[in-house]
């Protein structure tokens, strides 16, 4: 809940010296500031400068995990992706903030793919937005291989979260990154998962340096022949006969307007005690 831009170059400093093939580095959720939405700053303010050096110090692609960030009077979640001259290439505003928790800030309305210039398409998706399947849906229409996912993740439904994760992947063959922080930016436990919906990396509760070679050829086999030669689901997709109604303004939403207001649950209230309550002797 500090500016964490010393500790992050820091330990930039150190993968990249015990990994110096790396090409593109992640960091998890919100790590710049924690979860803080008081630290937001502006479109090239002190975060997005400092993440420019960090880049082009150690001339990768930098996904530096997100900041608050104020625009046209609101404040977003957002992660800014940055090249090997460390320019942004593009930002991405989380399209789900897990309300009634994230109540600060603003949902974002563009999807975020970019190119590796004869690498490959990757996607960025902030932490809840995975939950929400259309997302990556519409990210893997687009052609993404790789689905960056920075997570800022410490509640009691992180087996949720793992599971989705692994779920993800194999539903939209596609490689998932699915990186938390730790204490006040989550409660550790990254995992990266291949194509297949195969664990790469399961992670734990301690700070990780987790080196993993992405292959863009397996994911264009695995969508071309099927998974493991077997399901083809994007193209299943593509070839659909049906229309999901569920997305038209016609579709009857009674069921779901009967779930109430999304808001934090409250302690129940409880009827006072009958008749005589005090204890025999």
């Amino acid at each position: 809940m500090k500016s964490n831009l010393e500790e992050m170059n820091r330990r930039l400093d150190l993968l990249m010296h015990l990994y110096p093939w790396v090409e593109m580095v992640v960091f998890s959720e919100l790590a710049a500031n924690g979860p803080n939405p008081a630290s937001a700053q502006p479109m090239g303010g002190e975060n997005e400068q400092a993440f420019a050096k960090m880049a082009q110090k150690h001339n990768i692609w930098l996904i530096p995990g997100g900041m608050f960030e104020k625009k046209d009077g609101r404040i977003y979640n957002m992660t800014p992706v940055l090249n090997p001259e460390g320019e942004i290439v593009t930002r991405y505003r989380k399209m789900f903030p897990f309300t009634p928790y994230e109540d600060a800030t603003e949902p974002g309305d563009e999807f975020c793919v970019f190119d590796v210039p004869g690498v490959g398409r990757f996607g960025v998706a902030i932490c809840y937005d995975l939950w929400f399947p259309e997302v990556m849906r519409t990210l893997t229409s687009m052609g993404a291989e790789v689905i960056i996912n920075p997570v800022l993740a410490h509640f009691v439904d992180r087996p949720a979260d793992l599971a989705i994760a692994q779920a993800s992947a194999a539903m939209f063959q596609s490689y998932v990154f699915h990186i938390n922080g730790l204490l006040a930016g989550g409660n550790g436990y990254s995992r990266v998962v291949d194509p297949a919906g195969q664990l790469l990396h399961d992670g734990n509760v301690q700070e990780e340096l987790i080196p993993i070679e992405v292959d863009f050829d397996l994911v264009r086999r695995q969508r071309e022949r099927g998974l493991l030669g077997m399901g083809q689901v994007l193209k299943s997709f593509r070839d659909r006969k049906v229309n999901f109604d569920v997305y038209s303004e016609h579709f009857d939403h009674s069921y779901l307007n009967s779930l109430g207001v999304l808001v934090k649950p409250e302690r129940p209230q409880r009827a006072a005690p009958q008749g005589n309550t005090q204890p025999k002797t």
